[in-house]
């Protein structure tokens, strides 16, 4: 009982409106100074429409090799066994896996690790993700250690899966107003899917220049399908008008990145979301991803690096998909087309670094597309 009561004090600060990335430092820092052979706490997290494994949050003494990771989960075979078994695995020695063709085992061999203790993340049935201690020690985690780390990686399960289900609630709740509201714009659900890929994509491969950790990452992969959230104040004849619009009719379009905002505030509220991570990503993307390079852009007419950078690749992301897609107004066109617009386009609409980094990424561009293709129910 007294070790509980301990437990729960010392973890009172769990309970602050932070970040996911300081509780889970505070949270390390808590087990590290009572088992200073835990090197290592990372949390990789699973998307169920892809069956990928992504890395979310890392931390600890030791190096973090699973920096911007990303596998199938058909491909991580160890990790399969887990999930076969449903419950935790540990590896006494890591040293064993050396000649495995896994990345995953790879790289946490080759920064130092020696043993591991790994614990799936459930929510009821649905799965989502695992996380791992690492131990630069082997035979580190024994049945005593494990007794102890059981209930923080349960903690930790817990406050991750938390913050993902609130932005599940809070983009269920936006599509859902869309409907009830009788809007079909061209916003389909692929899409939606492709540019919240594409701005992953472009973000992963800023992300060292940035510093966005993989929690940014995938807050922005998570927030920008709400970025036009705003257009369901859009009467239909101007949002889904086949010709060039007015210029009364393009002042009332432009009203939809403030109005974005608005709902995204209400409902916030409404569905208690208000100490969601993040949020200042989200507001960034609804607000500025309309915003130009050159300052011609809007609401604000901020100019180059003055608009936030999820804007600047959220905006990359939204307009190749735009060029390469059907629209009311348009056929799609050849990604060859869209890639040349794209590069003409960049240094005065879009962000030259965004925009680059995207044509660098051909061949990964077209494998989003192959995979999350147009559907006439979307």
């Amino acid at each position: 009982m007294a070790d509980d009561d301990n437990f729960r004090k010392n973890l009172g600060f769990l309970d602050q409106k932070t970040t996911l990335s300081d509780r889970i430092d505070k949270l390390y820092q808590y087990v590290a100074s009572r088992f200073d052979f835990v090197d290592h706490i990372s949390v990789v997290i699973y998307e169920p429409v892809t069956a990928v494994l992504k890395s979310f949050l890392a931390t600890g003494n030791g190096p973090s090799p699973l920096i911007n990771y990303q596998a199938k989960l058909e491909d991580v075979r160890s990790l399969q066994e887990i999930l076969r078994h449903g419950k935790p695995r540990i590896i006494n020695d890591l040293l064993q896996y050396s000649n495995s063709t896994s990345v995953h085992n790879k790289r946490l061999i080759e920064a130092g690790y020696r043993s591991s203790y790994t614990i799936p993340m459930y929510m009821g049935d649905e799965f989502y993700g695992f996380v791992f201690y690492n131990s630069l020690t082997s035979s580190a985690f024994t049945g005593d250690v494990i007794t102890h780390l059981d209930p923080i990686a349960r903690l930790l399960s817990l406050i991750v899966i938390h913050d993902i289900r609130s932005i599940h609630t809070l983009t269920a709740a936006t599509r859902t107003a869309q409907h009830m509201a009788s809007r079909r714009d061209y916003e389909t659900g692929a899409h939606l899917q492709r540019m919240s890929r594409y701005s992953r994509l472009v973000a992963g491969l800023l992300s060292k220049k940035h510093e966005l950790t993989d929690e940014i990452l995938e807050h922005i992969f998570l927030f920008a399908p709400l970025h036009d959230i705003g257009k369901i104040t859009i009467p239909d004849k101007i949002l889904l008008k086949p010709g060039k619009l007015t210029k009364n009719e393009y002042r009332i379009m432009k009203t939809h990145v403030d109005k974005g905002l608005e709902i995204i505030n209400y409902m916030l509220t409404a569905f208690h979301l208000s100490e969601m991570s993040h949020i200042n990503i989200l507001t960034n993307i609804v607000l500025y991803h309309h915003e130009s390079y050159d300052g011609s852009g809007y609401p604000r007419g901020l100019v180059g690096k003055n608009i936030p950078i999820e804007a600047r690749i959220i905006a990359t992301a939204d307009v190749f998909d735009a060029l390469s897609s059907p629209r009311p107004y348009k056929e799609a066109w050849s990604n060859d087309r869209a890639f040349a617009e794209i590069e003409r386009i960049s240094n005065f609409k879009l962000d030259p670094e965004c925009a680059n980094v995207l044509l660098g990424a051909r061949h990964e561009v077209e494998q989003i597309q192959a995979q999350f293709q147009e559907n006439v129910y979307d």
